[in-house]
């Protein structure tokens, strides 16, 4: 039985006439009536009682004309939807996000993507780099913001964001009163850095390393707020990120001074090379890039 069949049905009931339907159809009116006597074979059934003026429905008929209009209505629905799906006019994007970064960088970004995008559900998942690195291999997210850098060769990577990295200390430390610091003079100070997993803990290890030194960790967190918490309170020095230096996320901030090296951490727009974008996906990254270039 096949969707054009059914619609043949639909509308002799329509017309209680199989010359008018015929018209309405613009078929010939033996193929209509050779179409629909081959239905009737393949059901078993009479779908009509030809009279001599007009035709009636079956009992039969009744209930097949009451299941296929649902049938017809769903089939003429879903395919608006996938019409939807392939202008980018619907379906669900998936995105992965940096905690603190996301929180920065996704307020300039989603409004003008639901405004293009008004019928896409956007999710979001925030997780550490790493995490959302196997995330994304695995298919679980269609499109996340990840720190450089990244190991996966199965990942096409965007830059999107490039800045600067700040030394964070305590306000009453003597180098707060500095313009700038030399990383290899602080081999001896103690350091709070973020968990194992977070990209910011690798680039803060790899800047003391580049400098010529192991730092000395004496606290930990998963929280990068809450480690400027720490370093506000005396605990030991940190690093910190340009966003995190405009919006720390504490009452009582610490100093946050240059390096003399001005480094700079990338934070790229990740997808898999073997899927290919959907059309809002391509729009999400090209906000992301545009909105990462004017912070």
């Amino acid at each position: 039985m096949e969707l054009r069949q059914i619609r043949y049905v639909l509308a002799v009931a329509e017309e209680r006439s199989f010359s008018r339907a015929a018209n309405r159809l613009h078929l010939a009116q033996p193929s209509l009536s050779q179409q629909i006597a081959k239905l009737e074979k393949i059901l078993g059934v009479s779908l009509f009682h030809r009279l001599p003026q007009h035709v009636e429905l079956t009992d039969a008929g009744q209930r097949f004309v009451q299941v296929a209009q649902t049938l017809v209505d769903m089939s003429e629905a879903l395919e608006r939807e996938m019409r939807a799906y392939a202008v980018g006019e619907s379906g669900r994007l998936l995105v992965g996000s940096l905690p603190i970064t996301g929180a920065y960088v996704l307020p300039r970004v989603l409004p003008t993507f639901t405004k293009q995008f008004p019928g896409v559900e956007l999710q979001l998942m925030e997780e550490t780099s790493s995490h959302l690195e196997q995330l994304l291999v695995r298919g679980k997210i269609d499109v996340s913001l990840l720190t450089m850098p990244i190991s996966d060769p199965s990942l096409e990577i965007i830059p999107a964001i490039n800045e600067e990295i700040f030394l964070a200390v305590p306000p009453n430390h003597p180098l707060a009163d500095k313009k700038e610091v030399d990383l290899a003079r602080l081999a001896d100070q103690p350091f709070i850095l973020l968990k194992e997993g977070q990209g910011f803990r690798t680039i803060s290890l790899r800047l003391c390393e580049q400098a010529g030194f192991r730092p000395r960790i004496v606290f930990e967190s998963s929280n990068i707020q809450t480690v400027q918490s720490l370093v506000a309170a005396g605990m030991g020095l940190s690093f910190a990120p340009k966003m995190i230096t405009l919006a720390p996320g504490t009452l009582e901030p610490p100093v946050y001074v240059r390096l003399e090296t001005r480094p700079y951490r990338t934070l790229v727009v990740a997808y898999r090379k073997d899927k290919p974008l959907s059309r809002p996906a391509e729009a999400f990254v090209r906000c992301l890039v545009e909105q990462g270039g004017a912070l």
